[in-house]
């Protein structure tokens, strides 16, 4: 059975609410969900906010009461199925009568038999694949580190009318540090991107020494719990992490005023050297142009 435009529509909706855990949820993946009555009508909606307290499905479950009975529970990332800080999300959608589940991503981390087969046994009708790659978006950095264990860098900088590559302003890095775990300043300074979004049990920032290895840094923050670095610098600071392949995204923010020209040495582009251009938009009367890495693929469910 293919996903139906209300079932399409609940999926955008519950990729909308994942992205309010970005900054929050790390390690854990942040993730959405929207339930669905008999009917096809909205009846509950969560999100995961942080490690160790409920996880999408149950707030949604929550919300929607004995409404969901019989009804479709539409989630971004595959229902857990195992006993860690709070119960398995599949026995909650049993309980509660889902009749059948909408799966935008399978979770990588399904221990043994995962959630959707688990459901499957149970009489539960599921789809998965619903809207991936629009899921993806929210997920990505979590789906990375996966793979790699080490958080994903995104290098934000901003580019004058001069063309010269300026490090943020404070008010710039405030703008976007809300969507990640942590910001790393030029000064190798390191600062929780929501100060006390994750709580205290399940994130912890390292005590770094200047001029620490940059794969010792990544291990550090990874082993801390987070899964997304903002990069707030100057081009110096950041050669280091471009030469060895640590940046996996761009963040650049445009003057309106140019560049109208190209200084020696800074190169014909805005963007970093071998970065793709992948959207542009408009921040006020400035642009911000996000890219990746030429030979970046798609991000994965092996995050990779």
């Amino acid at each position: 059975m293919i996903a139906s435009e209300i079932e399409s529509a609940a999926m955008r909706r519950a990729i909308a609410l994942s992205a309010f855990g970005l900054g929050r949820t790390s390690p854990n993946p942040p993730v959405g969900c929207v339930v669905l009555d008999r009917e096809g009508r909205v009846v509950g909606e969560g999100y995961h906010e942080r490690k160790g307290e409920p996880h999408a499905e149950v707030n949604a479950l929550a919300a929607a009461g004995d409404r969901a009975r019989g009804g479709i529970a539409v989630v971004t990332l595959e229902p857990c199925n195992h006993h860690g800080r709070t119960p398995p999300c599949r026995q909650a959608l049993l309980d509660a009568g889902i009749a059948r589940t909408v799966i935008a991503l399978i979770d990588p981390t399904s221990r043994e038999e995962g959630g959707a087969a688990r459901l499957r046994a149970a009489g539960v009708d599921v789809e998965v694949g619903v809207l991936a790659d629009e899921a993806r978006v929210v997920l990505g950095p979590w789906l990375y580190s996966l793979g790699t264990r080490r958080p994903q860098v995104t290098w934000a900088y901003r580019v004058g009318p001069d063309g010269r590559i300026r490090a943020l302003t404070d008010a710039q890095v405030d703008a976007l540090s809300g969507a990640v775990d942590v910001v790393l300043r030029g000064d190798g300074h390191v600062v929780e991107g929501v100060p006390g979004g994750h709580g205290t049990d399940a994130f912890h920032l390292p005590s770094l020494r200047a001029g620490v290895p940059l794969d010792d840094l990544c291990d550090a923050l990874y082993d801390g719990g987070a899964r997304s670095v903002l990069l707030a610098s100057e081009r110096e600071y950041a050669e280091n992490f471009l030469r060895t392949g640590l940046v996996r995204e761009a963040v650049v923010l445009v003057s309106s005023n140019g560049p109208s020209s190209t200084p020696s040495g800074e190169g014909a582009s805005v963007l970093p050297p071998g970065f793709t251009l992948r959207d542009v938009s408009r921040i006020g009367d400035d642009l911000r142009l996000d890219a990746r890495p030429q030979e970046q693929g798609q991000i994965t469910d092996s995050g990779v």
